[in-house]
């Protein structure tokens, strides 16, 4: 365990901070005359939603997740998506005019938007390119005043994995919080960081129900990391940020890991069916290898491209404009039958 004292770490002025005291915080039954909340006893209007306020912790979803991660529930912090989780790490941790954070560009840009939303200066190092793997030297080389590095794996637009090595390595040299978004790590065949959070006190691991549980409308986000990180988001965060009817959703979807298994296993077929497909257009200078369910490829003029494919009804990501991503858009891993109209009209675009 590294010797990092996570005190030294967050703001001041939250170290003594005390949580919003809620009423369901107050009081943590489920029987009894609840005239304690100011909610509407009648009921609810909408038959699908509860009168009363939700579980302010999620102590629930949180049981499951600890079960299915081998964690221990204060080590889970439930979010309204990851985008609040990465804010509240950011609010939490970084002091404005004074901490930054590390991006390696491109990437997931929530990081950068999060930051500069609180006055946080962002410090940039690109990966290397062509591979889009982590420059650790340059990375080493720009910690002064960074409070967190973020490191999305796979990464958000590239779809590779950074290698274990290089972020373990910025994790025994940097003594700030180092950020790894899993977001698809379940299209990955690797290990999650969660196993590796006992050996690394400043580590903190993101995940999300939006991509392989395919619960994107539902927006829960979570964060996995030691325990006196946890207790300083949920001193922060807003009382009621996971909805009840979220927790619900959740909870039945934590019953059904096979139906969520399934869902990857057919994901990565339709990405190797991409990924084989794209390889054999002519137009098209290179694929990117991915582990995430959604393709990088380079073309010679992406705009154009982008372009006959919006006007085939068919909307892909040009990332062009993103540093290294010259020429570059990105498709995400459909349907069959999404897949296999996408090819035919990249196969009937005349370049």
């Amino acid at each position: 365990m590294q010797n990092i004292n996570i005190k030294d770490l967050v703001r001041p002025h939250i170290i003594d901070m005390k949580p919003y005291s809620s009423a369901r915080l107050e009081y943590e039954g489920h029987e009894g005359i609840f005239l304690d909340a100011n909610e509407n006893s009648l009921g609810s209007v909408c038959g699908e939603l509860h009168n009363r306020y939700p579980d302010p912790l999620q102590i629930k979803v949180k049981e499951k997740l600890a079960a299915l991660e081998n964690v221990d529930i204060d080590e889970i912090f439930l979010g309204n998506g990851s985008d609040e989780c990465i804010d509240l790490l950011i609010r939490a941790f970084c002091e404005p005019e004074k901490d930054k954070i590390m991006i390696c560009p491109p990437v997931f840009s929530m990081y950068e938007h999060s930051a500069h939303s609180q006055h946080i200066e962002v410090t940039e190092v690109l990966l290397i390119p062509e591979t889009f793997q982590l420059d650790v030297k340059a990375i080493r080389e720009k910690m002064n005043n960074v409070k967190i590095i973020f490191l999305c794996s796979p990464n958000n637009p590239t779809g590779n994995l950074f290698n274990d090595k290089d972020i373990e390595e910025i994790l025994k040299s940097f003594n700030g919080l180092v950020l790894i978004d899993e977001a698809y790590h379940d299209f990955a065949n690797n290990t999650s960081w969660i196993k590796r959070m006992k050996a690394f006190k400043n580590l903190a691991v993101i995940k999300t129900f939006s991509k392989a549980y395919g619960m994107a409308d539902a927006r829960l986000g979570m964060l996995y990391a030691n325990a006196e990180i946890i207790h300083y988001l949920n001193t922060i965060k807003l009382p009621y940020n996971v909805s009840e009817y979220t927790q619900r959703l959740a909870l039945t979807a934590l019953d059904n890991i096979d139906q969520k298994n399934n869902f990857i296993q057919e994901l990565i077929n339709g990405r190797k069916y991409l990924q084989d497909e794209l390889s054999k257009v002519s137009f098209i200078r290179k694929v990117y290898p991915s582990d995430a369910n959604y393709i990088l490829f380079k073309v010679d003029d992406a705009d154009k491209l982008y372009q006959y494919l919006l006007s085939k009804k068919i909307i892909v990501r040009n990332r062009s404009k993103a540093p290294l991503c010259e020429g570059c858009l990105r498709v995400t891993v459909g349907t069959r039958e999404e897949n296999e109209k996408f090819i035919n009209a990249l196969n009937n675009y005349n370049s």
